[in-house]
């Protein structure tokens, strides 16, 4: 059975990270950005750091869900920040399948994903926004 409705509310087990400074600023350097807040032991992470974290390999290996991902649009993503990510961070990152809107071949997926300490401090949330194509006859 491909993705409907009923999926919406589905989380996934959380991943366990721990942000360190030389993953910010390996970060911060594919970005291209040379900003010193993303530098040293004190490096705060760049804002957009959060999709290393997330889960994508369990949505898309979710067999019940049918999701390809060479089928998928990733259409638009926010950040909801309580504070930023800082080296020495220890998160989990929980994704959570939020909505699913099915048009004919298409779907449209919402995810959201908690970052929040081992302490359960809420750092921030992420929020993707996904177009998913079926394949002919699903």
């Amino acid at each position: 059975m491909p993705i409907s409705t009923e999926h919406a509310g589905r989380a996934y087990p959380p991943l366990h990270y721990r942000v360190t400074a030389g993953k910010i600023a390996e970060f911060a350097a594919a970005l291209g950005d040379d900003n010193p807040a993303y530098q040293g032991e004190d490096a705060i992470a760049p804002p957009t750091f959060p999709v290393v974290l997330a889960s994508w390999d369990a949505v898309f290996g979710d067999p019940e869900l049918e999701l390809a991902l060479n089928r998928t649009i990733h259409v638009e993503q926010k950040f909801a920040y309580v504070r930023p990510l800082r080296a020495g961070d220890h998160v989990t990152a929980t994704l959570r399948i939020e909505s699913v809107r099915v048009r004919g071949q298409v779907d449209m997926v919402t995810v959201a994903t908690s970052i929040d300490t081992v302490d359960g401090d809420h750092v921030c949330t992420m929020t993707s926004s996904l177009f998913h194509n079926r394949e002919e006859g699903s």
